[in-house]
């Protein structure tokens, strides 16, 4: 399935303030900045800041101010990226289609680049041209969904410890829901907060969000298994290879794809709602899981 027609243009909008917000890679000191830079210029589709957008847009037509938002989900994303490939963690050494931050810049300062870039997003949340409660909500739904309770760390520490164990259905759901699904929710969430949503359509987009994000990993899992490392960008095979709790380990790869349109159909209803104002969402949401490599 191709990139929505839309997407492009929400592309660069993000890009370039992802350029406004990030230090310049000459600014001191500049070592930490090109590690910065180089991660969040490594090629990545945005799905992130670009859910955010469109989710902001069912409310709001004033872009520029859910921009920094957006970026700040980006730069979330990015540092879990730069630690997750880490060797303590899943020890990769490409991403992208590109050496790992820590392959180019070495693993001292890829630790720095991950803790640059997750307080950035927060600098930006807090400067985001929004009321001064919107800001506070966006904050304090940012920082849980990438914390431990049912949050993004809370999930990679499950993730470890479910290497190599028998994990049951339960033990899988809290891992993707917590380790992938809790940004993206994030993402659609704080597109709805910055574009003064109601609490109940908070709430359907809430619903949506943790559905499409648990389908995306359903659906990485699931590309990991079929796609090659040169389609992936990264190496194929390592959940395999490292005993990853994943849906085709446990369900098989035709329960994982019925699965992850299961889950997909389920979010979808939560839109029905907003009808032709959540066109965008809605496509967005359909490619992350028919997607391919």
């Amino acid at each position: 399935m191709k990139l929505p027609p839309f997407f492009e243009e929400d592309h660069r909008l993000v890009d370039a303030e992802l350029e406004r917000l990030l230090p310049a890679e000459n600014e001191r000191p500049a070592l930490i900045h090109q590690a910065m830079r180089y991660s969040t210029f490594a090629g990545g589709k945005r799905v992130r800041p670009i859910l955010c957008i469109e989710a902001f847009r069912i409310f709001s037509d004033e872009t520029a101010a859910v921009l920094p938002v957006a970026c700040a989900m980006e730069f979330i994303h990015t540092y879990s990226l730069i630690h997750d490939d880490l060797p303590a963690l899943d020890n990769d050494d490409l991403r992208r289609g590109r050496p790992t931050c820590h392959k180019k810049f070495g693993e001292a300062l890829a630790i720095l680049a991950g803790d640059a870039l997750l307080t950035l997003a927060f600098e930006a949340l807090a400067g985001a041209p929004l009321p001064q409660a919107e800001r506070v909500a966006l904050i304090r739904e940012v920082a849980s969904a990438a914390g431990t309770r049912e949050g993004m760390v809370g999930g990679q520490v499950a993730d470890l410890e479910a290497e190599g164990q028998d994990v049951t259905p339960e033990m899988l759901e809290y891992i993707h829901r917590s380790k992938t699904a809790a940004l993206i929710r994030a993402s659609v969430l704080s597109g709805a907060i910055a574009g003064g949503a109601s609490q109940a359509d908070q709430d359907r987009l809430r619903t949506f969000g943790g559905l499409i994000g648990w389908a995306f990993q359903v659906t990485d899992d699931i590309l990991d298994v079929e796609e090659s490392s040169s389609a992936l960008g990264k190496t194929a095979g390592k959940d395999q290879a490292q005993h990853k709790a994943t849906y085709p380990a446990l369900l098989g790869l035709k329960k994982s794809h019925d699965f992850a349109r299961e889950l997909a159909a389920r979010a979808m209803g939560a839109l029905e709602t907003f009808g032709a104002r959540a066109a965008n969402l809605r496509e967005l949401g359909e490619f992350l899981v028919l997607r391919r490599a």
